[in-house]
C-alpha cells in the first residue's frame, strides 16, 4: 500500500500502530518492557539482537553503546492495543527503516512468547506531519495524555473528575516520555532525544489536556480508530 505520508529529512512526525483488529499486543509488563529496550536497540545503523543479549533488565540494555541513530524519538507511548511514537528522520529513510525493525523485532518476540504466527499489527503504520512548533506542543500533549483514560474515562470528552490526582498517575506511567519532560531522572531516559523538553514551561495541567483533546478530535477525524 502506498503511503499518504512521505518522509523527510529533519521533520517531525506522529507514527502509531495498534495490534490487528484492535487486539492487545502488551498483555504484562514484561511485552511492555521488551518494546522499550527495542525502542533503544532499533534506533541505529547497527543490527543489535536483542535475543543475543544476557540480561533481562531495560537499565542494562539501554546501558548498550549504539552506533549512529537513524531517527530522533522525541516522545512514546505504549497502551495494552497500540503506541504512539514521535519521531524525526535523521537519516534518509530513517523513520521507515527504524519503524521496520522495532515491528519485526517485537512481532518476533511476541509470536515466539504466545506461540503465535503472523502479522501482530497493522500495515502500513499510520503517520502525521507535524510543520510548526505549535503543533508539535500539541502531538506531545496527545501522545502523554494517552494513558488518561486509565484514570479519567471521560477526559477526551472534556470531563476530569480530579486533575491533580490525574497528573501524578501520569507522571509515575513507566510505558511514557512524560516523566522524562519533566525532569524525572530514570533508566529509560536515553530512548528520546528531549528536543522539545520546554513545552511544558509555565502550562498547567488543564492546558495541557485541552491542547490533547483538540489534537485527538482532529486526528480522529481522519483517522476514525485511532486511540
Amino acid at each position: 500500500m502506498n503511503r499518504k505520508i512521505q518522509f523527510s529529512l529533519n521533520e517531525w512526525f506522529h507514527c502509531y500502530n495498534r495490534g490487528i483488529d484492535k487486539r492487545i499486543i502488551f498483555n504484562t509488563d514484561e511485552d511492555r518492557e521488551r518494546f522499550l529496550q527495542l525502542l533503544y536497540l532499533s534506533n541505529s545503523t547497527q543490527d543489535i539482537q536483542r535475543s543475543s543479549l544476557n540480561t533481562q533488565l531495560t537499565k542494562d540494555v539501554i546501558a548498550i553503546q549504539r552506533k549512529k541513530q537513524i531517527v530522533s524519538i522525541g516522545a512514546y507511548c505504549l497502551m495494552s492495543n497500540h503506541y504512539h511514537l514521535l519521531l524525526k528522520e535523521i537519516t534518509k529513510g530513517g523513520i521507515t527503516h527504524f519503524m521496520r525493525k522495532l515491528g519485526t523485532a517485537y512481532t518476533m518476540y511476541f509470536n515466539k512468547k504466545y506461540k503465535r504466527t503472523g502479522n501482530l499489527m497493522t500495515k502500513p503504520f499510520r503517520s502525521r506531519h507535524v510543520n510548526d512548533d505549535r503543533y508539535f506542543q500539541r502531538v506531545v500533549d496527545y501522545i502523554h495524555c494517552n494513558p488518561a483514560e486509565l484514570i479519567e474515562f471521560e477526559w477526551k470528552n472534556g470531563t476530569v473528575h480530579n486533575i491533580d490526582n490525574l497528573e501524578k498517575k501520569l507522571l509515575k506511567y513507566r510505558y511514557s516520555s512524560f516523566p522524562d519532560y519533566n525532569r524525572i531522572k530514570r533508566d529509560t531516559r536515553a530512548i528520546i532525544s528531549g528536543d522539545g523538553f520546554d513545552v511544558y514551561r509555565s502550562r498547567t495541567p488543564r492546558e495541557i489536556l485541552e491542547d490533547a483533546k483538540e489534537y485527538y478530535a482532529e486526528i480522529k477525524m481522519d483517522d476514525p480508530e485511532v486511540n
